[in-house]
């Protein structure tokens, strides 16, 4: 399992702040294009979501089964696949500026 946090860690494992080029690599990986008075508040926001990310990790969840769904034993009610409307087709087509064989004709825009 990959450990979000390990590039941010002392090498006593504490959670560390964010570093001003840091912030900078991400909003260049993010395709950001940050103001310098910027950095400060990002470098904040971010480090404290890389802290909270940290304290997600120490949660134990050695006895947590993975899931795919989170209220198991339930499914999801579906309508049933029926017509309801009916086929209009024709009456639609009669606006369209062009139409050849049901279908509608446009200008070509790619050359």
């Amino acid at each position: 399992m990959y450990d979000f946090c390990t590039d941010f860690r002392f090498l006593d494992g504490t959670l560390m702040a964010l570093t001003r080029a840091q912030v900078e690599s991400i909003a260049h990986l993010a395709r950001l294009e940050l103001e310098p008075a910027e950095i400060p508040a990002f470098q904040d926001k971010l480090s404290r979501i890389v802290d909270f990310i940290g304290e997600l990790e120490r949660a134990d969840t050695a006895g947590v089964a993975p899931m795919a769904h989170p209220l198991p034993g339930l499914s999801q009610r579906l309508r049933p696949d029926a017509v309801t409307e009916a086929d209009e087709h024709d009456l639609y087509q009669r606006n369209a500026p062009q139409v050849a064989s049901g279908l509608y004709l446009v200008p070509k825009v790619i050359e």
